[in-house]
């Protein structure tokens, strides 16, 4: 009768002892809001063309920046990545 029960209460005790207590570090948050994304052209803020994501991942912004300028392309940060184009897009925060 008690067995589901001390079956229950080990497989929480056992899990809980393998969880890591250590903290990890963590990359900044490069976009308050968006997708981080290398655009060719930016127009007027509201469309970007010929978006990609960046090759590596960035750490912080000059990092996207460096990243982005090694493809010949400019960093910014878009509400709405869709079909290589990128829709609402605004320069990361802090740039």
């Amino acid at each position: 009768m008690f067995f589901p029960t001390i079956i229950a209460f080990t497989a929480l005790i056992t899990s809980t002892l393998a969880m890591p207590a250590t903290l990890t570090t963590r990359q900044v948050g490069l976009c308050s809001a968006g997708t981080a994304q290398c655009c060719d052209v930016d127009v007027l803020g509201l469309a970007d063309l010929d978006c990609e994501t960046p090759p590596s991942v960035p750490t912080d912004i000059p990092d996207f920046n460096a990243i982005c300028a090694s493809v010949g392309k400019i960093d910014m940060c878009c509400d709405i990545p869709i079909l290589g184009q990128g829709l609402i897009c605004s320069s990361p925060s802090g740039s």
